[in-house]
């Protein structure tokens, strides 16, 4: 499987639905139009944020499950970036840090119990999608999410803010499975058709290095 990762609004459920249909694989999306959790943590962090991050992880690990079927499905969404989120959650007191242990605790002892060998726990790649503040920003906007607009919530400027600086350091440092970045400001893959080729390309070459094309 491949997975997908990146702050918000990075751009990772239009590349998902692009390599899928490059790849003539399946794509597994993250839940959030029919998550009736997101909208009551955005208006209540540390009531719901604990919540909020059970129901991902079970919905991620469903997800890993079923990739299991056929070659190179695509996951809009890593579940190993769920930790780092809540961990800025924690930093930012909108969860306590014993709630961000217990889960980190609780991923470990779910990853354990997922099925082994043929089957992999961690992606046979994964793609970071790396965009600038102001890109990111311009994206939520865009979007329209009603609970995520910093108009309507000051305070989320500075969440998205070292939310987005964490990701860089995220990436450098995550070791679980072969890894690639793209520039999301370079190749504006979500409205430029060109862009969308030339990642696409470069996903294919990796792959090929990789010996999974």
């Amino acid at each position: 499987m491949i997975a997908l990762a990146g702050t918000i609004g990075a751009g990772k459920t239009s590349l998902t639905k692009l390599l899928s249909d490059h790849l003539h694989s399946k794509a597994f999306y993250e839940s959030v139009e029919d998550n009736e959790i997101l909208p009551l943590f955005y208006k209540d962090p540390k009531k719901y944020g604990f919540l909020l991050q059970i129901y991902f992880m079970n919905k991620r690990i469903d997800q890993i499950k079923s990739s299991f079927d056929d070659d190179l499905n695509v996951l809009d969404r890593s579940i190993f970036e769920d930790a780092l989120m809540f961990k800025l959650n924690a930093d930012m007191g909108r969860s306590t840090q014993t709630e961000s242990d217990i889960y980190t605790s609780l991923l470990g002892n779910m990853m354990e119990e997922l099925p082994d060998q043929p089957h992999q726990k961690a992606p046979n790649l994964l793609i970071t999608i790396q965009v600038s503040f102001d890109t990111m920003l311009k994206r939520i906007k865009k979007r329209g999410r009603e609970f995520e607009q910093i108009a309507n919530d000051p305070s989320l400027y500075n969440y998205y803010k070292n939310l987005n600086d964490r990701y860089r350091q995220w990436y450098e440092d995550y070791d679980k499975s072969p890894k690639m970045l793209i520039d999301g400001d370079k190749y504006d893959f979500v409205e430029d058709p060109a862009a969308a080729q030339q990642v696409l390309e470069m996903i294919d070459q990796k792959l090929i290095e990789l010996n999974l094309k």
